[in-house]
């Protein structure tokens, strides 16, 4: 009996050494994460780690629709902004409107992913809906926030590529714009509303990153004391003049008061009477996405020069 029991013992000894020989596979030898084998990742958002599906296919935009959107992503719930956006309304087609408070709505619409601002409402209630990824408009600059669109939707190559590619044309177009209006001319951007006027800074769309970041142009003293910081500036048209570029780009809101255009005060601004005023249409100006970034380059492109 005790030779059984030696003879046991070793033969023990030799399987579990065998076994011990073995090396599992780790991550770096290419074995995909469980989170991998279930469709999902985590992604690091402003408000902690989300796990989201690794490709969703079922996206709803309460925010940052334009950048999902240029980015190839399947939208099936959208904002009404972007869905009355006249560069987006043909590729929103057949997409349901929904908003913060269409809570049944977007149950129905059974998403995989919501994409939130962080001003909207019942953020706890849509997470429970799907997973819930919220941004805060300005916290990342304008191509940044391609860049996390593009991680969020594992389009990160996509995304940098095209970062790169813009980076390079608009900087090109800006050298070629100052050869022309001179390398000390300066630009103004305003918008009409029902009250009053605006000027903006360099970053609150309507083409302003595009002008001041990108292509490197100059913006007035003036403007640059009221409205960089805060990213805008309301003012009357009495004191329009005084924020008034060599250049004005106005951002003409069919929905505003554009009586002023017919006051002396407007004729009189040097930009004006030379002629030297960009239109565009608020409503296909209002965010900074790669669409309309494009749109708006290819605008400034031919009217400065």
């Amino acid at each position: 009996m005790k030779k059984w029991s030696l003879l046991a013992v070793l033969v023990l000894v030799v399987v579990l050494s065998a076994c011990g020989g073995k090396k599992e596979p780790s991550a770096d030898a290419g074995s995909p994460s469980p989170e991998a084998k279930s469709g999902t990742v985590t992604y690091t958002s402003e408000n902690g780690p989300v796990t989201v599906p690794a490709s969703p296919k079922r996206i709803i935009g309460l925010s940052n629709a334009p950048n999902v959107i240029a980015l190839g992503g399947t939208l099936v719930g959208v904002d009404q902004y972007t869905a009355g956006n006249p560069l987006f309304q043909e590729k929103t087609k057949g997409v349901q409107v929904v908003s913060d408070e269409s809570l049944e709505k977007i149950i129905e619409l059974n998403p995989d992913l919501i994409i939130a601002g962080s001003y909207t409402k019942n953020l706890d209630k849509l997470s429970k809906i799907a997973p819930t990824v919220v941004y805060t408009w300005g916290k990342l600059d304008y191509l940044e926030q391609q860049k996390e669109i593009g991680k969020l939707l594992n389009k990160e190559k996509e995304a940098q590529a095209w970062v790169d590619d813009f980076k390079k044309r608009a900087e090109a177009a800006g050298k070629e714009i100052k050869t022309k209006i001179g390398e000390n001319a300066t630009v103004s951007v305003i918008e009409n509303d029902d009250k009053q006027l605006y000027v903006f800074g360099n970053n609150w769309a309507r083409g302003t990153e595009i002008l001041y970041q990108a292509m490197g142009l100059k913006m007035p003293q003036k403007v640059v004391d009221a409205a960089l910081k805060p990213g805008y500036h309301a003012l009357s048209i009495e004191a329009l003049p005084e924020f008034a570029g060599d250049y004005i780009v106005f951002s003409k809101n069919p929905d505003g008061n554009s009586s002023f255009l017919n006051t002396d005060t407007w004729k009189n601004i040097p930009a004006v009477k030379s002629g030297r005023v960009i239109e565009i249409n608020t409503k296909a100006a209002t965010y900074s996405d790669p669409v309309t970034l494009e749109y708006l380059l290819d605008i400034f492109k031919k009217s400065f020069k």
